[in-house]
């Protein structure tokens, strides 16, 4: 194992304030100021924004002054640093009447003997509750901001959040206020709903629950548990990827999964995150079902893929603040975020590379930047990837060790590795063997001599070459099975109960995405300005519109006569469609992973897609308008005289070759959300391409020509030069069969139709990408 630091031993407290109190562990750091994200919260202005800290060493707690201004007290005489434990009385601002702390035994049952845990009975989980409250006679507002009647410190929470209220017939109800993140009721997310005794009330990292007069705080501190039992995966023909997986998770634990290649571990992990819940077995978080709660349980979830989750032409500080905006709620201090960002940034130790751009960074420096954007929101429970995956030993021992303080720091760490060189720093490895059976579950140390190997690799091999032995009967005979699993895990027969399921009561309905225009303007501003910092997208934007208008003014010459108007309209279709496509074409399959994790953790679909729109779009209508001009400006569009439709030709030949590229590209985020890789999407555009200049009509007879006729519906440069054609009234110019299309025609209607057929296509473009999107969320949020 590697250092780790000495043990803590000192006892669970109770901390009482004016009208409050808390159990304060020993694993815990608690701040004392009026900063509301404070673990102790104090509004009187006499006290410091960070006033003190109160920390256990070794078997005592201790408490250090912060340099306040007004001073820390005990018996009158002020304090920088003191031993504090049972019976210990503290004053904050002032000797006589500053606000006052009590430090007390913790009982030995919950701090009031005459109602029991609700946690405990409900979930099966053995914690005390945090504090308890007496109920007021009509409404508790909950939220954020200090003059709330109860004050949650935590930045997932809005500052008004919900209120609970007493009804008129002795009943309570709980209101989102149209917070951020939401409000839960038994895992469920609700925005007025009846609240009954034993109903768990989800604000943020809390819980409440009203048991008798009183209401019990749980908050989530990152000391949970994890119970895995009995997950089981099964694919199309029967074949097994997991097969009875049973383990438990301590707190502060950092667990590797390791295996040969197709044991199941990547399976694995999507089942413990609920990106693709397990077929059978239940996963439970701190006694709860993960799968049935996961609605509000998701966002004390972090999971860093082996695929960077964030914008690499981006600097380390800028993606920190932009995820910040997107995961705190819209009424969050830039100050409140900014003091965030900071700190998980000096957790990380990146301060000194926080303005380098992250393409720029090392593989294990920019792995630490994926781990601190999932460190935003605080979450209790992280899960990596393969994080060591093309990293070289030194790095592997870095990236690992970093894994080993974030889980003494108060977090369960899940890390599925290949590498076996750092397996030392973790407190429990589970090596699965093929078929997703547990061949070993237990501390790393002890892993080899089970097996009877000196070497990893040689343990591998056999994994891969004794396919006769059965790895997981063998350890579930063992006293090691016992152990680790069976002795450990706190429930592992049958299921514990559960909060009441939401389908007792009629289901209410999800609320909206709250702040979905804030969403959008986050994602508007860090797309353009993770495009602006790609220098090669930069100059194929703006080279692309010169180069193809050039070749349609050297086709149109002067005037668009007979010999000259198709090609110049047809120059202008390619160009229309190439320009809008290529811009859009690699956009969503390139940032699948960034869109799965922003999406698990309350990104919306739509205003996702819609930032997408609104950058690509502007970028694109600029290009075709610019195409145009360079093409067409000076050139005499009618030369048989008359004007366009209704405005003048040149503008409403810009208005179509702008709508024709706006639609390429949607046609291009279409093809985007369609792929599975980035590779393929060039080959695409080609054949996209090839089929608009087929199907535009300005090379075969389309009208007259049935299944042809109706499949060119779908093709955008189909309406786009009929549009055209219509403004120059391509008949009169060009008097054959071909042109006498009566989409052709200088009619206002026929313009307005070919117009609109794109407004129509690219609607519909968009429709179809907002469905392709929700293949790729996690599973669970799609049942």
């Amino acid at each position: 194992m590697g250092e780790r630091p000495a043990a803590l031993t000192a006892p669970q407290l109770v901390l009482e304030t004016e009208g409050d109190s808390q159990v304060i562990s020993p694993s815990r750091t608690y701040h004392v100021g009026r900063d509301p994200t404070s673990e102790v919260f104090l509004s009187d202005p006499r006290v410091s924004w960070h006033h003190a800290v109160l920390h256990a060493d070794g078997d005592h707690w201790e408490l250090d002054d912060n340099g306040s201004t007004n001073g820390t007290y005990t018996d009158g005489h002020r304090i920088r640093h003191l031993d504090v434990g049972a019976g210990s009385e503290l004053r904050f601002g002032s000797a006589a009447d500053g606000p006052r702390c009590t430090l007390r035994e913790l009982p030995r049952k919950p701090a009031v003997d005459r109602q029991p845990s609700a946690l405990t009975a409900i979930t099966g989980s053995m914690r005390p509750p945090t504090t308890v409250r007496p109920l007021p006679a009509k409404v508790v507002r909950i939220g954020r901001a200090v003059d709330n009647d109860l004050v949650v410190g935590d930045l997932s929470v809005s500052r008004r959040h919900a209120e609970l209220r007493a009804r008129s017939d002795g009943r309570w109800e709980i209101v989102d206020l149209g917070s951020h993140n939401g409000t839960y009721l038994n895992g469920q997310p609700v925005l007025d709903a009846l609240v009954g005794e034993g109903d768990l009330i989800g604000i943020g990292h809390s819980v409440f629950c009203l048991v008798g007069d009183e209401l019990q705080q749980y908050v989530d501190t990152g000391d949970v548990d994890l119970d895995v039992d009995r997950l089981s995966v099964t694919v199309a023909g029967g074949r097994r990827l997991l097969d009875s997986v049973t383990f438990p998770v301590g707190q502060k634990m950092l667990l590797a999964v390791a295996g040969p290649s197709g044991a199941g571990k990547s399976t694995l992990l999507n089942a413990l995150t609920g990106l693709r819940p397990a077929d059978e077995g239940t996963v439970r978080y701190d006694g709860r079902d993960l799968y049935r709660d996961y609605a509000e349980l998701r966002r004390r979830i972090g999971l860093v893929p082996q695929d960077d989750i964030l914008h690499t032409q981006l600097q380390v500080r800028r993606a920190l603040r932009y995820a910040a905006e997107l995961r705190f709620p819209g009424d969050t201090a830039a100050a409140e975020r900014e003091a965030r960002v900071e700190e998980v940034i000096a957790e990380l130790g990146l301060g000194k590379r926080a303005d380098q751009v992250i393409s720029s960074l090392s593989g294990g420096q920019r792995k630490r930047v994926s781990v601190a954007l999932e460190l935003l929101t605080k979450p209790s429970l992280l899960f990596l990837d393969e994080p060591t995956s093309g990293l070289d030993p030194g790095m592997d021992r870095s990236v690992m060790q970093m894994l080993r303080n974030l889980a003494d720091d108060g977090r369960t760490v899940i890390v599925v590795t290949h590498s076996v060189l750092s397996l030392d720093v973790c407190d429990r490895l589970l090596l699965l063997a093929p078929g997703g059976r547990i061949a070993f579950y237990g501390p790393p140390g002890e892993t080899l001599d089970f097996f009877g190997f000196q070497q990893w690799p040689d343990a591998f091999d056999a994994f891969e070459n004794d396919t006769e032995r059965d790895w997981a009967g063998q350890y579930r005979s063992s006293p090691s099975y016992r152990r680790y699993i069976t002795g450990a895990m706190d429930h592992p027969g049958p299921a514990l109960p559960q909060a009441p399921a939401a389908a007792e009561t009629p289901a209410p309905k999800p609320p909206h995405p709250q702040r979905w225009h804030h969403q959008v303007g986050t994602l508007v501003r860090r797309y353009a300005t993770a495009l602006t910092a790609d220098r090669t997208f930069l100059a194929v934007m703006i080279a692309l519109p010169f180069v193809m208008g050039v070749m349609a003014r050297a086709l149109a010459g002067k005037k668009l006569a007979e010999d000259s108007v198709f090609n110049a309209l047809l120059i202008l279709c390619v160009g229309a469609v190439l320009t809008g496509a290529a811009n859009s074409v690699r956009e969503l399959v390139k940032e699948r992973v960034i869109y799965q994790r922003e999406r698990a953790v309350g990104l919306s679909r739509s205003a996702y897609l819609w930032s997408k729109i609104i950058v690509l779009g502007t970028v694109t209508v600029v290009q075709a308008v610019v195409l145009t001009m360079v093409a067409l400006l000076g050139v005499d569009l009618r030369p048989q005289g008359g004007g366009g439709v209704l405005m003048p030709p040149l503008l409403e030949i810009t208005l179509a070759v702008a709508l024709l590229a706006f639609t390429a590209m949607m046609l291009g985020l279409l093809i985007s959300a369609l792929v599975k890789k980035e590779e393929v999407t060039m080959p695409l555009l080609v054949l996209v391409a090839i089929v608009q200049v087929v199907f535009c009509g300005a090379l075969i007879q389309l009208n007259s020509t049935p299944v042809l006729a109706q499949l060119s519906w779908l093709v955008p440069s189909r309406w786009a030069f009929a549009a055209m054609a219509s403004t120059v009234d391509l008949h009169a110019s060009v008097p054959k069969p071909l042109t006498a299309d009566p989409l052709f025609r200088h009619e206002a209607s026929v313009w307005l139709l070919d117009m609109g057929m794109m407004v129509v296509l690219s609607v519909l473009f968009g429709l179809l990408v907002l469905r392709l999107l929700r293949r790729h969320e996690p599973a669970v949020m799609r049942r």
